[in-house]
């Protein structure tokens, strides 16, 4: 979130005339920093930076709202999730269909860590386990990435399921194996590793990052924030710098959004209600 966020906002701020200060509020599921950017006065000086976790938080009762109490202000990054496996666990899998084949013989015994519950990580191997009909042994970090990825290379966890920044050293390092992709388009520099779509399982998980304000901004206020992140969030260098990062620039502007999350918040919630922790709908 910080590292991509920074380029962006720094190109809004060249094109606002005026500077952006950042001030991260980690916590609780990104919920300290919503509650903060919601309480707000809405005359455009206090914004912030969202993710899928805006739904999520909502439904598992950590909040009492979502991003419908919030003024949108478009897309900058979507980022999907993947599918690791350790190469010093046993057994190390090799092939995604190795592990499907062991855990359907082999019920709660592969060990997958993924983020907190309600994450998205963690909405990625409930979507995993659901598509493929498996039951698996989902361990919840206290983190995101970086804790999954400790759990995986040190062979703690058989699977992980994150982002391929998180992992990325780790795979370098010979400690960690891709295996499979939640996105529906293969990644070149990977080319040999498929899709769960081309295996045929209609499985995929991501994250939409987006700029947000406290409800009831003024309309001047709102489009001269929006054209400036759209043009940030189009601009090529921008992409170029998610790119090489292994995520997908995309942008949306704020009146597609808003349908767009609610065509999540749907998913989200069944997933929730599968899993036994929604809270309200």
């Amino acid at each position: 979130m910080d590292i991509l966020a920074r380029p962006f906002l720094q190109k809004a701020s060249s094109l606002l005339g005026k500077p952006i200060i950042i001030v991260n509020k980690p916590g609780a599921g990104m919920s300290i920093g919503y509650r903060e950017i919601h309480d707000a006065k809405p005359d455009g000086y206090t914004i912030g930076v969202a993710t899928a976790t805006i739904i999520s938080n909502k439904l598992q009762g950590i909040l009492p709202y979502d991003y419908h109490e919030f003024t949108l202000l478009g897309t900058y990054y979507i980022l999907s999730n993947q599918v690791f496996a350790s190469t010093k666990s046993q057994p190390a899998f090799k092939t995604i269909e190795e592990v499907i084949s062991f855990a359907k013989s082999h019920p709660r015994e592969v060990k997958v860590a993924t983020a907190a519950i309600g994450a998205t990580p963690w909405l990625g191997a409930m979507s995993l386990q659901a598509g493929t009909g498996v039951e698996f042994n989902i361990i919840p970090q206290p983190g995101a990435g970086g804790f999954i990825s400790a759990q995986v290379a040190g062979g703690h966890a058989h699977l992980g399921v994150a982002g391929l920044p998180s992992m990325k050293s780790q795979m370098d390092a010979g400690n960690v194996r891709l295996l499979a992709l939640l996105q529906t388009e293969r990644i070149p520099e990977y080319k040999d590793v498929p899709t769960m779509k081309n295996l045929g399982y209609d499985i995929t998980n991501a994250s939409t990052a987006f700029a947000m304000g406290p409800a009831k901004m003024p309309k001047d206020i709102i489009d001269k924030l929006t054209q400036a992140f759209e043009i940030a969030a189009t601009d090529p260098e921008y992409q170029k710098f998610v790119r090489e990062r292994f995520i997908t620039p995309f942008y949306l502007r704020p009146d597609k959004l808003g349908p767009y999350l609610d065509e999540q918040k749907e998913m989200v919630r069944n997933i929730m209600e599968k899993a036994g922790i929604l809270k309200t709908k």
